[in-house]
């Protein structure tokens, strides 16, 4: 039992790195209608860049500033994209759109970084911050959760509290109107993806060393970022911080768990799955009568 709630606490800090990619998600989605699949890929590349600027002599506080603008550029980058040539297409249309850029994003990921060879992460918050029922809670852990809690309340005020914020909603429920009364449509929604593209970037840094050292892992946690952007159904911040922070907490429990530690990478998928079947839970019932 001990062994368990070690495990459950160790993971913490990738179910806070959960909670911030899925309040991106929900953040992208509500803001510019968009189901983005390539969101923890942006990130991937912030954070390699970071490595390879610290794997050739650059100081790593440097190194993690520039990575952080890295995958700033690399949001604007896909941001471009969907706004240039998919501005009006519907949400399923722009969904399969960062779909298969998440397959291209990949290949050109283990492309540039050698494949799926492993590559050393510096610890960027290292170091243990407490004991919790003798169990020790990194700084990593704390961190990462610290971040989700201030980024999804700075998020929910920034929305309902400022001019720019009150654009943006314009901008996610009337597009066309938004940009006939002079609001500055393309401008806002690459704002969008560059704060996402950042954000994302350097919670991957903080988990990166926790996790299999290769592009396509990293890029493909975008699936414990959706199942946290489900439990939320794609319009609660709050929700998706829970959904985050538990589905980190239940891999790591599951992990402790000799028979089934092997399948840790599943919990997501499943809580997806279930989320989904809650959720025609009603249609089923009407059915059924």
């Amino acid at each position: 039992m001990n062994s368990l709630f070690t495990a459950a606490v160790a993971g913490l800090s990738a179910g806070g790195a959960y909670a911030i990619l899925g309040v991106c998600a929900i953040f992208t989605y509500r803001l510019v209608a968009v189901v983005n699949f390539t969101g923890a890929a942006i990130g991937a590349a912030g954070t390699f860049a970071m490595v390879g600027l610290y794997g050739i002599g650059a100081p790593l506080f440097l190194a993690t500033i520039l990575g952080i603008l890295a995958g700033a550029l690399a949001g604007i980058a896909i941001g471009l994209v969907m706004t240039t040539w998919f501005a009006n297409a519907n949400a399923s249309t722009k969904a399969a759109v960062t779909a298969a850029l998440l397959v291209g994003i990949i290949a050109i990921g283990l492309r540039l970084t050698g494949g799926q060879h492993p590559h050393y992460f510096p610890e960027l918050i290292p170091g243990s911050a407490f004991r919790l029922a003798g169990v020790e809670v990194t700084w990593a852990a704390v961190t990462t959760l610290i971040l989700a809690v201030v980024f999804t309340l700075l998020t929910e005020q920034f929305l309902a509290r400022t001019r720019t914020g009150l654009e943006l909603r314009a901008l996610s429920q009337r597009p066309m109107a938004a940009e006939l009364i002079g609001i500055r449509v393309r401008l806002l929604a690459l704002g969008v993806w560059a704060v996402t593209g950042a954000v994302t970037a350097f919670a991957l840094m903080i988990i990166a060393p926790l996790r299999s050292p290769d592009f396509a892992s990293l890029s493909l946690l975008v699936v414990p970022a959706l199942a946290a952007a489900l439990i939320g159904a794609f319009t609660s911040f709050r929700a998706a911080l829970f959904g985050g922070v538990m589905i980190g907490v239940l891999e790591g429990a599951v992990s402790a768990v000799d028979f089934i530690s092997q399948y840790r990478s599943t919990v997501p998928f499943i809580v997806i799955l279930a989320v989904l079947l809650w959720s025609q839970r009603g249609a089923r019932w009407d059915e059924a009568r």
